[in-house]
């Protein structure tokens, strides 16, 4: 399945944290904080300031992202979750 997002609309594949911290104590899906990066999936065209003039995306897709710890639509595509963020929503782009 193929979703392209709308507006200025990103979706992301969030990270996934081990299941082992330090000290080897085994962390719970339950216990675990969300993802704060990702990585682009798609990205939306963007959105359109007061005069109809499209403004494009910062993102773009295979960009890691940093993102808010709550916030965002959770999806899952073929077994895997996604988030859809808005653009204005990501806190920043990870270089490197």
């Amino acid at each position: 399945m193929k979703i392209q997002p709308l507006g200025d609309r990103v979706l992301i594949e969030p990270e996934k944290e081990g299941e082992v911290k330090k000290g080897g104590i085994i962390i719970p899906d339950s216990a675990k904080e969300k993802p704060m990066q990702g990585k682009v999936i798609a990205a939306g065209p963007g959105k359109r300031d007061d005069a109809g003039k499209l403004i494009p995306m910062n993102v773009k897709k295979g960009d890691r992202v940093l993102l808010p710890k709550y916030g965002g639509t959770e999806v899952k595509i073929d077994e895997i979750e996604y988030q859809i963020v808005r653009e204005d929503d990501i806190l920043g782009i990870v270089e490197g």
